[in-house]
Parts: C-alpha cells; structure tokens; sequence
C-alpha cells in the first residue's frame, strides 16, 4: 500500500446550493449537525432535546437476547417522518456528523455583512484566514505562527474574503477523534470504517486497510447501485397517488350522479318518498365516508412512503455530487441501511377502493310509513356468498392427469364482476395425511372468473376449500375423488375368439365364454358369448374404455396369444 496507489475519485455531476442550512427544529443554522439513520440531519441540541422514549427488546431484533439482558432500549423518534432512531451506547454524539452541511453553513454565515470570526486560538483578534487542514479559524499574526509551528506546506492557510463567494469546501480534511492531528486518510475494510495513520498501526494493525482514494470507487459504486434501485419507486408511487385522486373524482362524479337518480325517482312519492330519500342519502353518505376514509388512509401511508423515499434518494444525490470521499465512506454505513430498508417497503399499487356504486330503481325497498317503496343503493362489492365453483374438478379427478375447476366472483346482486385481482385462497389435501397437499395453479381471467388446475400424484380422497376474502365461497369446502391412473386394454377388440384366432383350441377370452369340442374360447351364438364385439383381455363391451384386468393368473398364456393375434 503506498500514496502512488491512490485512486481519484470524481462526483457524478454538482447540485447548486438548495437551502438546506437551517435546522427544522430550531429554524436557526446547524449547530453541530447530526445524521439520523432516516437521512433527516439536526442539530446536536435539538437531538438532544427530543424526548426519549424506553422500548422492550424482542427475540428479532436481538437473537442473543435472554430473560437476564432483556433490558430495554432506548430510542427518539424523527420530528420529520417518526422514523424510530435508536440511541447509542455512548449517546447522542454517536450519530454521524453532517459535514456537507457544515461547510454549506460556514459559506453562508460568511456571506453575511454582519457576521465575524474571533481567532481560535488567541480568542482576540477578528480571525481573516483559514486552516483547511486543522478546520481553525486565524487572525493574521496567529496565522503566520500557525504556519511556522506545522513547518509543512499542506498548512497553508487561505483568506476568509476569499470563500464567500465560493462553493469549494471548506474543511478538506476530516481529523481522527482518537488522534486530532491525524488526518482520516485511509479506510478499514474488516471494521467498515475510516481511520488514520496511527489507528491504523496501533488498533487495525491486522486489518485489511488501504487509502480512502483507492476504495472510493468500489464503495461509491455500491451506494449509487442502491441509489439506482431506489430512485424508480418515486415514480411508481407518483403515478398511484395521480391514480387515487382520479379515482377520487370518478367517485364523487358518481355519488352526484347517483344522488340525482334518488331525487328524481322519489318525486312522485310526496311525503313517504321524502322520508325515504333522506334513508338513502344517509346510506349514500356513509358509503362515501367509508369510500373516502379508505382511500384517505392510503394517501396518506403513500405519501409517508414518498417522502421517506424522496428524502433518501435527495440525501444520496447531494452525498454522491458534492460529498467527498471521506464524508462518502463516514456515511456509507447509515446512507446503506436507509436505502435497503426503504427498498424492502412494500405498498400497492392500485386504489383500494372503486367507483362501484349503482342505484337499483326496480329493487324493492323496506317499508316507509306503509308504502311500497323502490329503489336501493348496491355497489359492484365482491360477495364470497354468491361467488360459485364449477367443473369436473371439483369432484372427480385421476390419477397423473390435470383436472380443472372455475370459479365465478359475484357481487351482492349475484351478477359477475368482471374484473379480476381479488384475493384468493386455495387448499388441496389428503383426507388421510392432512401434510399431503396438491400444487394448485391459479389463473386469472380477468372477467371475474378464476381458473384453477391440479394434477393429483396419489389417488385418493381430498378436501379442498377456496376463500375470497378470507370466506369461503359457495360449494367450498369441496370432496374430490381422485381415481388410479387409467389402465389400458391389453388384449384385442373383436367379434369372438374363434374369429380372431382362426380357430385355435386353447385360445380363452375374457368373456369366458366356451364353444364345444374342446374350444377354451368363445364363439358366435355359444355359451358366454355376450353376442356384440368386446375386448378379449377383460370382456368389456365399450370399445373406448378403461380395462378392469385380465380374466384371471392361470389364464395368461392363452390371453397373450389371443392378444399377439
């Protein structure tokens, strides 16, 4: 490992400065800044002030856990997205630094008129230079000092005049906690985590470590392959959210319409009629409630998702095209667990709800005040009850063969759907050994019927079910029979054996029929002969028929000779 095997790293493209320097929490400018594992970054202060919260340990989330470490631990939640952030061992300070925006912050307070630095050394003087190396701020006589006192030119310091109308950073150099005058220059690959010259002798002396510019690329790599596999569920979630608010508007463009067939049918019907409009508008009513409250419910848990996505993808982009090497690898580990996590969130894609909604004029209604009243409100609501199962499937099946039965989803009228992606439950299994289930393979139509086929390996009898909804459907729970595999005839088709043999004596049939003078087989008008063609090998009449077997042991030689006839 030498200097010589540095590899430079370059971003991917520069973002202008967004007003990213204010903390959420206190509106002020970062102090201190801190990264939650959300990508949501605060002061350290008002971390701190977050109300912490004491939640039990489960077996999950620590498998070594037992009833004598079963403490508790410790966790804030994000102000932001109520994300839960577990407080380190060592506390709040834990939490990785935001360095990115720590130079944004210096830049601007610089670029205010009333704004000044005091020396961070003699704490006197108003401070005019730089460190980049040590991050201090210098009056001019402390500067030269400073200069002298680290003999080496990568000390140089530079003008504060001359950063306020720059984007180049600040702090260039990120110093070792553990070592302040070591600069974080190379990467640990066995702990995943930066470390300097010292560190790396002394507590990573076996440990694979190399520079932070030869491992960039690798590691930046795998954060933009993550990033990239992020970045297409903002569009898909977009485009649910877009479809939800359509369905919104073709919702409350049917209630309206809907509320016009009401009022018109119920003029005629004077006071009785009245009384029963306003019992169908209150069912409408609560019918959109319910309607608007579903779908309001997956706005809402989309658009958490969206803005958890948004965040982690924005928080990436900003790392990747203006973050340097160091602060890319210092974040890695809690930019990683967020983008894999968030990449995990399942979510549907399709409203929950539809604008299903009918007004079944010729239906009749309950009674008002004594008066036959039409006229009800129906949605095109899948019913399990009146969902039906069809076909030969559901009873009789063989052996080694597949079998196929439907099923019919119905609403509360009894009329077909016609659509599909309902939620179906299906089971096939032995009678005899509940753990010998059939493979079911389901196939949706979409037109309201789904089709199911299973190829029984075993025969016997079974029991089946199918559930939409988590109910069972009409004809569920099902018997199936499932016969042996279909045994083929192994003898001929003919009229006689004295015919299909050409007269031979020791000839048999399995009809068992016989002809005198010593003829084993049978013949036309004798004893046995069934009188119509049949199979020689069992004796059945149906030519296309399964066979039941053979007439009897003894009988085998004299059958395999008809049969080679």
């Amino acid at each position: 490992m030498s200097e010589s095997q540095e590899n430079t790293f370059v971003p991917s493209s520069a973002s202008p400065r967004s007003c990213r320097t204010k903390c959420s929490i206190c509106k002020n400018l970062y102090t201190d800044p801190r990264i939650l594992p959300c990508l949501h970054t605060f002061c350290l202060d008002c971390v701190s002030g977050l109300e912490q919260l004491s939640i039990a340990r489960t077996q999950r989330e620590d498998e070594s856990w037992s009833l004598d470490c079963a403490e508790p631990r410790t966790c804030i939640l994000c102000p932001v997205c109520d994300c839960e952030v577990n407080v380190p061992a060592a506390g709040l300070r834990e939490l990785t630094s935001n360095h990115l925006i720590q130079n944004e912050v210096f830049l601007e307070s610089l670029r205010r008129p009333d704004y000044w630095l005091v020396c961070d050394l003699c704490n006197d003087g108003n401070a005019e230079t730089r460190c980049h190396i040590c991050s201090t701020n210098l009056c001019d006589f402390c500067s030269k000092a400073h200069r002298r006192q680290k003999m080496t030119a990568s000390h140089n310091t530079v003008a504060l005049t001359d950063l306020q109308g720059g984007n180049e950073r600040v702090n260039k150099s990120i110093m070792c906690s553990a070592h302040p005058a070591e600069e974080l220059r190379l990467f640990c690959e066995t702990c995943d985590r930066l470390v300097c010259r010292d560190c790396c002798v002394v507590d990573h002396r076996d440990h694979n470590c190399d520079f932070v510019m030869s491992v960039i690329n690798k590691h930046g790599g795998f954060i933009r392959q993550l990033l990239k596999q992020t970045q297409p569920h903002i569009a898909g979630l977009q485009e649910t959210l877009q479809r939800i608010a359509d369905t919104r508007q073709l919702v409350q463009k049917r209630l309206r319409t809907v509320t016009e067939e009401i009022n018109q049918f119920t003029e005629d019907y004077i006071r009785a009629m009245e009384k029963h409009r306003s019992r169908l508008l209150k069912e409408l009513e609560e019918l959109r409630i319910q309607k608007e409250n579903s779908l309001n419910l997956q706005q809402i848990q989309l658009q958490q998702i969206l803005a958890d996505m948004k965040t982690g993808v924005d928080f990436t982009e900003h790392l990747l095209t203006s973050g340097s090497p160091v602060e890319i690898l210092l974040t890695k580990p809690v930019v990683v667990n967020r983008l894999k996590l968030l990449n995990k969130t399942s979510y549907s894609t399709h409203p929950r709800e539809d604008d299903g909604i009918q007004f079944q004029q010729q239906e009749k209604a309950v009674q008002c005040d004594g008066f036959e009243v039409f006229g009800i409100i129906v949605t095109k609501t899948l019913d399990p009850s009146k969902c039906l199962l069809q076909g030969e499937g559901l009873h009789v099946a063989r052996q080694d063969q597949p079998s196929v039965f439907v099923l019919v989803c119905n609403d509360q009228t009894g009329q077909q759907t016609e659509r599909g992606g309902e939620s179906i439950q299906v089971g096939l299994y032995s009678k005899k050994n509940k753990e010998c289930s059939l493979k079911t393979i389901l196939h949706d139509n979409h037109d309201g019927t789904y089709r199911f086929m299973y190829t029984p390996r075993v025969s016997g009898l079974y029991e089946g079910y199918v559930c939409v909804k988590g109910q069972h459907v009409q004809g569920s729970p099902f018997t199936v029979t499932v016969a042996s595999k279909f045994h083929k005839h192994t003898g001929i088709f003919h009229c006689c054996t004295f015919c299909s043999s050409g007269g031979q004596k020791d000839v048999r049939c399995g009809c068992r029929g016989t002809m005198p003078g010593g003829y084993q087989g049978c013949g036309h008008g004798h004893k046995g002969h069934p009188g119509q063609p049949h199979w020689s090998c069992c004796g059945k009449l149906t030519e296309h028929s399964e066979c039941p077997g053979t007439i009897n042991s003894n009988s085998h030689q004299s059958l395999v000779r008809t049969i080679a006839l």
